[in-house]
């Protein structure tokens, strides 16, 4: 039984030009060569505050089997907080602008200078460690191996209730998931993937990150989005596969339009969207602009995260979700009873698999449930007779911005917390570019200036509120 990171070290890939093999060694060496790391993780859990880069593979690494907790990095201080204490963390991987928004008592380790180096930074002194032993560290595995049932990732989402919850994904699930993505979206090593989502969601590590690194791939990633970057890296680097939400799709058309059209994109293979529900128009306007299809898939941080996708085998078939993963099985159901329900009728979409998640850390019962197996995404859809599912809307009380997930009940308790606020009400506020705004109505005495303050204070950047309307009361 292996782990995700020796798995991708195997694979041979690379992160913007260092191998897998060297930056798992580097983490393993991290661990070796620090008594204060050690101590501080005894018992505990990690935690990665990490823009995407190599960095992320050398924390995997460093986390040495115990699960580690994903934190998105436009996460708030007091999100991060919260997971930090909710999952019992020991230590921070992170780089220095972002353990700005760690409390001084957190233990952390800056690898901005991995993999040669890191800092040990404890409340009781700075360690630097020279990594430069990890060269020539044997990282041989059977690439065949399951992962381990053991934690691996927690990621906190599904705050339906009003608070996060920590889904567990062990070694098992994720590295399944990235082996059904090598198949399914033909990955090789003449593969090139331009990274744009953060790897702290699960869709940007199993299918930009771990996925092309055990194809033996290439990975170039930008810590920060930049679509006209993007299409320079599109016509000039060699990237073959692209992958990202629809609002990224849509500002990289804009970008293609603002730099004088579709050509230059003729080492480009593979296009997959997810996140959000993609629109047949967009789909439509990214073949017309570069002559390859835009494939859409579906999955939730609960299955790993990938379930249905419309692989590059088959007719892309626009507007639908795709169809089931190699080794996954999706059905759709009733959402009370559980039953099967007949193709062209409309239920919860439903996983079953070996990369459903492994419950979370506290309070399942206020999230996502399995049920007799199959894992219900709180998604209404159809299936239809030709194997496809399509997306029918929500039944969960969630809309997404930017691909990211936004639970409105978490806003308002956030809310609610602010003196003079007595109730809050968060809606959806549609907007095409990014799927949705954020609306608020807050009954109180308390001014807008105030709400804003506290929210930035409290949540992370895609949850901040756009319309904020107060009634005195």
């Amino acid at each position: 039984m292996t782990l995700l990171p020796l798995a991708a070290a195997a694979g041979g890939g690379s992160i913007d030009g260092l191998s897998a093999p060297q930056l798992v060694a580097a983490g393993f060496t991290l661990l070796q060569r620090s008594a204060p790391l050690v101590r501080a993780l005894a018992g505990r859990r990690s935690a990665l505050l990490l823009p995407s880069g190599p960095q992320f593979l050398t924390a995997l690494a460093a986390s040495d089997g115990r699960g580690a907790v994903l934190i998105n990095p436009l996460a708030a201080p007091a999100e991060i907080a919260f997971q930090l204490a909710d999952a019992n963390v020991g230590a921070v991987f992170t780089v220095a602008p972002l353990a700005k928004r760690l409390a001084p008592s957190v233990t952390h380790v800056l690898l901005d200078e991995a993999p040669r180096a890191a800092r040990i930074v404890t409340p009781d002194g700075t360690t630097d460690v020279d990594l430069g032993s990890h060269f020539g560290i044997d990282l041989t595995v059977d690439t065949d191996t399951p992962g381990r049932d053991e934690e691996c990732a927690i990621v906190y989402t599904s705050a339906m209730a009003g608070t996060p919850l920590g889904a567990v994904l062990t070694h098992r699930n994720l590295l399944a998931n990235a082996r059904q993505t090598v198949e399914a979206a033909q990955m090789t090593p003449q593969g090139h993937c331009l990274a744009v989502l953060p790897f702290a969601h699960l869709f940007g590590l199993t299918v930009t990150a771990m996925a092309p690194m055990l194809s033996g791939g290439r990975v170039t990633t930008m810590a920060k989005f930049n679509p006209l970057t993007a299409v320079d890296l599109m016509r000039s680097a060699g990237i073959t596969e692209f992958v990202g939400v629809p609002a990224v799709f849509a500002g990289v058309l804009a970008a293609i339009e603002r730099k004088g059209g579709a050509a230059g994109f003729d080492m480009l293979r593979l296009c997959i969207c997810g996140g959000a529900p993609l629109s047949v128009t967009l789909q439509d306007r990214w073949f017309d602009a570069t002559g390859v299809e835009l494939r859409q898939g579906y999955g939730l941080t609960e299955s790993s995260p990938v379930c249905l996708f419309n692989p590059p085998d088959r007719p892309n078939q626009r507007g639908a979700l795709g169809v089931p993963f190699p080794g996954c099985d999706v059905t759709v159901r009733d959402h009370v009873t559980n039953a099967p329900l007949p193709d062209g009728t409309a239920g919860e979409i439903c996983v079953r698999g070996p990369t459903v998640f492994a419950g979370y850390l506290h309070d399942g019962d206020k999230g996502l449930q399995v049920r007799n197996g199959w894992l219900g995404s709180g998604d209404r859809g159809i299936r239809h007779a030709n194997g496809t599912v399509t997306f029918e809307g929500l039944i969960k009380p969630m809309f997404t911005r930017n691909g990211f997930n936004v639970y409105p009940r978490e806003i308002e308790q956030a809310l609610c917390e602010l003196a003079g606020v007595r109730s809050a009400r968060v809606y959806a506020i549609p907007e095409p570019s990014r799927e949705h705004d954020v609306g608020v109505e807050i009954v109180g005495e308390v001014s807008e200036a105030e709400v804003r303050r506290w929210c930035e204070s409290r949540l992370s950047v895609y949850k901040q509120p756009t319309d904020i309307t107060i009634v005195a009361g």
